[in-house]
């Protein structure tokens, strides 16, 4: 879980990357549908990356073979807090990765911020 971690609170985009299995499922808490595959999941999050500031995990709570990151973060004006649930395969990566964000507010605001970085990389 730690490769995750540090290279999100790093920045580094190849190491995130590298931290996700091949066949990666992501679940966001903004689309109806799960991401697939270390490409699409990798690129989500790169755009995920620009629109967070402040990002800072607060808690790693181990249970059952899954983590849980515990973080707060700003998307504009907005606050939020989340967590971001992992589950890892075999080799240590990240095979399952489900992000749980409050308030609706900031959600509504993260949706809006990604989908304009994922147009904007796009273009």
């Amino acid at each position: 879980m730690s490769r995750f971690r540090e290279a999100v609170e790093s920045g580094d985009a190849d190491a995130l990357d590298a931290s996700l299995a091949e066949d990666v499922v992501f679940k966001s808490p903004v689309v109806f549908k799960p991401y697939h595959g270390r490409e699409a999941v990798g690129g989500l999050l790169r755009a995920v990356a620009t629109v967070f500031r402040e990002l800072r995990y607060l808690d790693e709570l181990h249970r059952d073979g899954r983590t849980a990151l515990v973080f707060t973060a700003r998307v504009g004006d907005r606050d939020l807090e989340g967590i971001d649930l992992l589950e890892t395969n075999a080799d240590g990566l990240v095979q399952r990765l489900t992000v749980f964000v409050r308030p609706l507010s900031a959600a509504q605001a993260l949706a809006a911020a990604v989908q304009a970085a994922l147009a904007e990389r796009a273009s």
